[in-house]
C-alpha cells in the first residue's frame, strides 16, 4: 500500500516526539508499505516566528512571513528524515518547493493550483520514505507560498491525491472524531466513519479535528482519510464516501462555535440591491458572512441580522460605518452556535422540533436558526452554549 502521514504540531513538538514518530514511520514501512510523511512546525514555533516578525514591524510584508514562517516545517522535515536515516531507513526530505506543490500568488492562505509529483515517485520507487514540510508551496514566480493554518493537512490530501495513495491518515492528539467535544460532553462517543459531508459541516462549525479545506479536496479527489492519535495505536474514525457508510445515523456529531458575533440592522431601507450594496461591502473586507435572516418589510424599511466571526467583528464595523446602510445598528459578541449534524436528516422528519423542545426544556431561547440538508444550527446566548450541547447530545442519544 502507498500511505500518506501527516503530522501535527503536538505530534512532533519536541525531539523525543519526532523520535517517536520515526519509529512508527519506520514500522509503516517494516510493514511493506511506501510511505510519505508530511510534517508540521514542532509545537509553537510557528507562534514563536510570528513574534520574531512583529519585533520589527506591526505589519510585515505577506511575502516575507510566508519565507519565514515555511522554516518551521522544512526544519522538521529535515530532522524526522536524519532520525529515520539513523534508524536504518533511507529518507529524504523535501521543501513544498522540492516536492512540486504549485500554488497561486496570495500569500499566507494559497491555493494549491498543481502537484508536479515526479520527484516523489522517483523516490518511492527507489523504495525511500518521503518526508515533506507541509503547509508550503511555490508559486509560478519562485516565491515560496502558505496555505494558511491547518495547511499541513491541506499539503497531506493533495499529495495523496497526486500519487493516488491507498490511504491518507493525519495524526494529531486526539483519538478521532467524537460525537461532540470530550471537554464538554464526558459522554462523548468516537465515531468509527463519518462521510466527508458531516465532516466539512462539522470542521466549518468549530470542531478543530481536521482543516475544512483538506476535507472539501479529500471529496473532491476521493481520497479515504483516516484520523489518529500520534500518540497511542487505537483506530481512529474514517472519513469517506457517503455510500461507504452502510448505516447511516440519523444525527452523527453536535459542534459548537464559540467564534461568533451577531450584527442587527435595523431600519434597512427595503428596497432592492440594498443586501448587495451591505454584503459587497463586507465581501471586499474579507468578511465571513454565515447566518442572515431578514424580516418582512413595513413602512418602507425592514430588519437585517447576520453572524460574522468574532475575530471579524473590528472589521465589519468599520466596512459597515463606510455605508450607515440602517437606523440603528447593534453588534453582539456575547452568543455561540450550536449545530446538530447528520446525513440520517436526509431521510427522517422531526430532527428539528426535537432540538427546538431540547432548547425549551432548558429554558433556552433560540436567537436565530439555519438549517440545510443535513445541519441544523441555533444561535443562542453563550452562557447556554455548553448547556445545550449536553442537552442534545443526551437528545438524539449520541452516547449510545
Amino acid at each position: 500500500m502507498l500511505i500518506v502521514q501527516k503530522y501535527g504540531g503536538t505530534s512532533v513538538a519536541n525531539l523525543e516526539c519526532i523520535e517517536k514518530v520515526a519509529k512508527r514511520v519506520a514500522k509503516t514501512k517494516e510493514d511493506g508499505n511506501s510511505v510519505v510523511v508530511v510534517v508540521s512546525a514542532m509545537s509553537g514555533e510557528t507562534n514563536k516566528l510570528i513574534e520574531y516578525a512583529k519585533h520589527f514591524s506591526s505589519s510585515p510584508k505577506q511575502r516575507e512571513m510566508d519565507l519565514l514562517l515555511s522554516s518551521g516545517e522544512r526544519v522538521t522535515s529535515a530532522l524526522l528524515a536524519i532520525a529515520l536515516t539513523q534508524m536504518g531507513h533511507n529518507a529524504v526530505a523535501f521543501s513544498g518547493r522540492q516536492a512540486g506543490i504549485y500554488t497561486d500568488e496570495v500569500h499566507t492562505k494559497a491555493h494549491i493550483a498543481r502537484i508536479d509529483a515526479t520527484r516523489l515517485e522517483k523516490e518511492l520507487k527507489d523504495g525511500n520514505i518521503v518526508v515533506v514540510a507541509g503547509f508550503q508551496g511555490i508559486t509560478n514566480f519562485g516565491d515560496v507560498s502558505t496555505l494558511g493554518r491547518g495547511g499541513s493537512d491541506l499539503s497531506a490530501v493533495a499529495i495523496a491525491g497526486a500519487l493516488k495513495a491507498d490511504i491518507c491518515e493525519i495524526y494529531t492528539d486526539v483519538d478521532g472524531v467524537y460525537t461532540t467535544d470530550p471537554r464538554v460532553e464526558p459522554k462523548a462517543r468516537k465515531l468509527e466513519m463519518i462521510s466527508y459531508d458531516e465532516m466539512l459541516e462539522l470542521a466549518s462549525l468549530g470542531a478543530k479535528i481536521l482543516q475544512n479545506r483538506s476535507v472539501e479536496l479529500a471529496k473532491k479527489l476521493n481520497i479515504n482519510l483516516v484520523t489518529r492519535n500520534s500518540f497511542n495505536e487505537n483506530p481512529g474514525t474514517l472519513i469517506t464516501k457517503e455510500e461507504n457508510i452502510m448505516e447511516k445515523p440519523l444525527v452523527s456529531g453536535i459542534a459548537i462555535d464559540k467564534n461568533q458575533a451577531r450584527v442587527t440592522l435595523r431600519g434597512v431601507t427595503d428596497k432592492p440591491g440594498i443586501a448587495a450594496e451591505i454584503f459587497t461591502t463586507l465581501a471586499k473586507e474579507n468578511v465571513n458572512v454565515d447566518m442572515i435572516i431578514q424580516n418582512v418589510g413595513h413602512d418602507g424599511t425592514t430588519n437585517l441580522g447576520f453572524t460574522v466571526p468574532e475575530n471579524e467583528l473590528d472589521i465589519a464595523k468599520i466596512a459597515i460605518g463606510k455605508i450607515e446602510p440602517a437606523n440603528v445598528v447593534e453588534y453582539d459578541s456575547d452568543i455561540v452556535k450550536v449545530s446538530i449534524v447528520g446525513v440520517g436528516m436526509k431521510s427522517h422528519s422531526g430532527v428539528a422540533s426535537r432540538a427546538f423542545q431540547t432548547m425549551a426544556k432548558e429554558g433556552i431561547n433560540i436567537e436565530m436558526i439555519s438549517t440545510s440538508e443535513i445541519k441544523i444550527s441555533l444561535v443562542i446566548n453563550a452562557k447556554y452554549g455548553e448547556l445545550a450541547v449536553r442537552a442534545l447530545h443526551k437528545a438524539y442519544e449520541l452516547d449510545r
